[in-house]
């Protein structure tokens, strides 16, 4: 009998898709930078049918944008009515996502919660000009929203938070308001926690709505 064997290999649209995304992040492509298929083909040596799927996946996550008879470019900044829209759409998933989590703490959840808070304290000192050191804070900060999101056992609430994932990135990668109140920002992401490890859901909830409120005035300051 001939078993077939499942290959391992990643498809070439994947792995163009991670190249680019990786880009983006590491801020190697700016905001609306275009994004020529024909010149990405030969900067990439590969042919361009990957790179279309590729470009038309990260036009969902907000990153990338494509226009009639001028093709893909990255994403330009977003304004300042965009930026208050964000943070409202967040305002209304997140206090109760933190309630939710609240109703159902566990120890492992509260210390991996803990691990962020951390994470993030350790990061204030360096993210207003590092790079490196202001990445690392988004993502301390995204893993703390995550954690929260999943423990909530509500995954209707956690997809329409992650829905907002290209345009948080979006915020964060092209434009410098994102770096803003780092330090007000770890000091509402520890109140969080406390309320949450004194099994206090509606306390809770509560701080994460004026962490959200906060965050949306810094920005917008």
């Amino acid at each position: 009998m001939v078993t077939s064997r499942r290959s391992t290999r990643e498809p070439v649209a994947d792995r163009m898709y991670g190249v680019l995304l990786q880009q983006l992040l590491d801020g190697r492509r700016t905001a609306g930078e275009p994004l020529n298929i024909g010149a990405l083909s030969r900067e990439l040596e590969v042919s361009q049918t990957p790179l279309r799927e590729a470009l038309a996946r990260l036009e969902h996550t907000g990153l990338v944008r494509r226009e009639a008879l001028k093709g893909y470019q990255v994403a330009d900044a977003l304004t300042d009515r965009e930026v208050a829209k964000l943070m409202e759409a967040r305002m209304v998933i997140e206090p109760e996502l933190a309630l939710q989590a609240g109703l159902r703490t566990t120890p492992e959840f509260l210390d991996e919660l803990r691990a962020t808070v951390d994470d993030l304290d350790a990061t204030v000192p360096h993210a207003d000009e590092d790079p490196e050191g202001f990445r690392h804070y988004w993502t301390s900060d995204d893993a703390f929203h995550r954690l929260i999101a999943a423990q909530s056992d509500n995954p209707f609430l956690e997809q329409a938070l992650h829905s907002l994932d290209g345009q948080m990135q979006r915020f964060r990668l092209f434009t410098k308001r994102g770096r803003t109140g780092v330090g007000d920002a770890a000091r509402e992401h520890r109140l969080i926690l406390d309320a949450l490890l004194a099994r206090d859901a509606e306390r809770a909830a509560a701080l994460m709505k004026g962490h959200i409120e906060g965050a949306k005035l810094r920005v917008l300051a």
